[in-house]
């Protein structure tokens, strides 16, 4: 509800309050927010950026060298699939190797073999290797399949 005040009475405090950074409404006063709070948001703001996005490099880094098994930088295609089966050998409660629907997500769908899944995984993988010399660095990690 918007606070009427009548026409004979300022919006402002008096100069004396309007010069020194106060409004007055309703019979109340305010600082008054200006250009300057809003540049120092700003800039408060943009110098945190960097951390952030220092932050996800840091992040696919640790990604990268946890999935490369022999440590030379890049995830190949068996390194990846290695690491991405975790997820078919948590669903697989009986060990016998097909998900079958009672496993899968939802406990509906055909059965699937851990090969037709690390297929699905290689065809992953190659959505991912942008530049085809059949391994991810970071940036093609980092990135969504294309």
């Amino acid at each position: 509800m918007a606070c009427k005040q009548p026409s004979s009475r300022p919006a402002f405090a008096g100069e004396g309050a309007k010069a020194r950074g106060f409004r007055r409404s309703c019979g109340v006063t305010y600082p008054a927010y200006n250009v300057p709070v809003k540049r120092l948001t700003l800039l408060v703001l943009s110098s945190l950026a960097p951390l952030a996005a220092h932050g996800q490099v840091n992040a696919t880094s640790d990604y990268l060298s946890r999935m490369d098994g022999d440590g030379d930088g890049r995830i190949s295609l068996a390194e990846y699939q290695d690491w991405m089966s975790y997820a078919f050998d948590a669903m697989d409660r009986n060990r016998d190797g097909v998900l079958t629907p009672d496993e899968l997500p939802g406990g509906k769908g055909k059965p699937v073999t851990r090969d037709e899944y690390r297929a699905r995984i290689a065809a992953t993988f190659n959505k991912q290797d942008v530049n085809r010399d059949g391994s991810l660095g970071a940036r093609e990690l980092a990135a969504p399949p294309q």
